[in-house]
């Protein structure tokens, strides 16, 4: 997202971030057709990471989930899940992309306008049509979930979850994902695009930090990877630094004490 929201950077970085990406080993690349400044800009961040892929030649080596059911009305952050919508945004996506079919298609927000069973109902369709291979729910309560899985195996939950934001360890949603073989895909891992600020000047990580030579944010990263092997962080880039930063993280093994010490801390 970062490489295509205001104060995105140049092309030549953000093709740069993502190929050092592939190059530490990453294989998979979250997305939405809405990551732009506006509607007038729909697609970009899914044109980006297509174009970027191409260049270095590794088209196939990562996953790329994207999303829709968001709309972007002069930089504004709307939903709009109707079914229309949803086949629209689907069959954009696939252009921007230029793919057939996409591995991992998300519903971004259920709509309080439409029911969701009717949102899911247009994602069933086009599964069953071939051009998406999964679908996956984004920003989504347990009973949510489970009206869902009444209808349609999911993939994927994607929602908020980091050292200050712990909703779904406390609500029992990582767990129920983990029981039903859900991958569960916290994002804004770090703190999101603002939150991440407060992450290096808080004392636990920084004491964490230097226990285990590695930046607060992976000490983050690492903590979410330590509640179960179906959890898939995706923390956001727009440096080379902070991907290769990132890509250490699989690397650190917290112990038991310090994993409770980052559970107790407040939400905010």
């Amino acid at each position: 997202m970062p490489l295509s929201i205001e104060g995105r950077p140049s092309e030549v970085q953000a093709f740069e971030v993502i190929k050092v990406f592939i190059e530490c080993g990453g294989d998979f690349i979250d997305t939405a057709n809405v990551y732009c400044l506006d509607s007038s800009d729909i697609g970009h961040n899914e044109r980006l990471i297509h174009d970027a892929l191409t260049r270095i030649g590794k088209r196939d080596a990562a996953i790329i989930a994207t999303k829709g059911g968001l709309i972007r009305p002069k930089g504004a952050w709307e939903v709009d899940a109707r079914g229309e919508k949803l086949r629209a945004a689907c069959e954009k996506s696939l252009k921007d992309l230029k793919t057939d079919v996409i591995a991992l298609y998300q519903l971004h927000a259920s709509d309080p306008k439409v029911a969701l069973a009717d949102s899911l109902g247009e994602l069933i369709r086009l599964k069953e049509e071939g051009k998406i291979l999964h679908i996956g729910l984004s920003n989504i309560g347990p009973d949510e979930l489970q009206l869902a899985l009444r209808h349609t195996p999911i993939a994927s939950v994607q929602n908020r979850c980091h050292p200050f934001k712990k909703r779904d360890l406390k609500n029992g949603m990582i767990s129920m994902c983990e029981r039903e073989g859900i991958s569960y895909i916290p994002h804004s891992p770090v703190g999101g695009h603002f939150g991440h600020k407060r992450l290096p000047k808080y004392p636990l990580f920084q004491r964490l930090a230097g226990k285990y030579q590695a930046s607060p944010y992976c000490i983050a990263l690492a903590w979410l990877l330590h509640k179960g092997d179906h959890i898939i962080p995706i923390p956001g880039a727009s440096k080379v630094s902070s991907v290769k930063d990132s890509a250490t993280a699989v690397k650190v093994t917290l112990e038991p004490k310090d994993i409770e010490d980052i559970d107790r801390i407040p939400d905010e």
